[in-house]
């Protein structure tokens, strides 16, 4: 005999876990508070084990929480699929964690494709530039730039990456058709906590501290800061593949040759999930899409605008 707990406690432990309080829960499973509270109080005596630590505002998961919450959100979402095959739904569900510049970017336009010869296979995407949802099990795939290791998690490279200034043609002209580097500092320098403007300013022969606050504008997301460099707030540093519809659209130009060696973009995945054919399917599939783009993209190179030119 199978010894279980309630099918409805783990449903609203998994909820208030990833919603962080029983009231958000509460709303989404269309009970009251009270009742997501009696249920989980029932399943730690049911574990005897407490799985929250309890706040005045938020709730927390403890450690036993976090372990026992991988576990059941893995078994629920195969409960969901094998329901789904018997009722005639049996379509798979793949939950992508997304930074939103290679969201916006490049993976939206990658799952029509990927839907069109794979039907049976529905998206739910959500955007984050942390592996925090991977490790939570809100995602079965993360997509980010950065290099290994990312602990607990397995990495698989898309496309490596070239850093280099742009800026709108407007703020380009000023400086001349060839300018030198140090003209860059003649007007804001937008920044990015992964774009690092300092191995930049040495490769180009700039022996400059990092800009710091008053030197320009900061963002925590990459295309929110090539919007404003194609308003004409600043020169930013970007990223090829970001950068890539900017250029050849003609908002934005790269006013100076030089550019550095950056980081690449991956997938990231917890090792439980590589169990799942549709996830390493998939995964497979987005390297050998970033591969074949980023031939293409050679073959089509960006080369340097002149500054005074469009």
């Amino acid at each position: 005999m199978i010894r279980l707990p309630p099918l409805h406690a783990l449903v609203a432990f998994e909820a208030a876990a990833r919603l962080g309080g029983f009231a958000a829960a509460a709303e989404e499973l269309c009970i009251t508070a009270s009742a997501v509270s009696h249920r989980l109080r029932a399943l730690e005596a049911w574990l005897g084990t407490p799985l929250f630590q309890r706040g005045h505002r938020r709730v927390e998961l403890t450690a036993e929480g976090e372990r026992y919450l991988r576990e059941v959100r893995q078994a629920l979402h195969d409960i969901e699929c094998a329901s789904r095959r018997l009722n005639g739904h049996a379509r798979r569900v793949l939950r992508l964690s997304v930074a939103p510049g290679i969201g916006a970017k490049w993976v939206v336009g990658q799952i029509g494709a990927y839907r069109a010869d794979h039907p049976e296979i529905e998206f739910a995407l959500a955007s984050s530039s942390s592996p925090a949802l991977l490790r939570t099990g809100a995602a079965d795939i993360g997509l980010v730039y950065g290099d290994p290791p990312w602990a607990g998690l397995e990495a698989f490279e898309l496309q490596r990456q070239k850093v280099f200034p742009v800026c709108a043609p407007a703020r380009a002209a000023p400086l001349g058709r060839t300018p030198r580097p140090e003209a860059l500092f003649d007007m804001p320098l937008l920044r990015h906590p992964l774009l690092p403007w300092r191995p930049w300013l040495d490769a180009a022969g700039l022996h400059h501290d990092e800009p710091a606050d008053g030197d320009g504008p900061s963002f925590d997301d990459a295309m929110l800061m090539l919007e404003a460099a194609a308003a004409g707030a600043g020169m930013a540093l970007t990223v090829d593949l970001l950068a890539r519809p900017y250029l050849q659209a003609g908002l934005l130009v790269r006013p100076f040759e030089t550019a550095i060696r950056g980081k690449a973009f991956h997938a990231l995945v917890a090792p439980e999930s590589l169990t799942r054919p549709e996830v390493k399917a998939f995964i497979r599939w987005l390297q050998r899409r970033a591969r074949e783009e980023q031939v293409t993209a050679h073959d089509h190179v960006d080369h340097p605008t002149p500054s005074g030119a469009r």
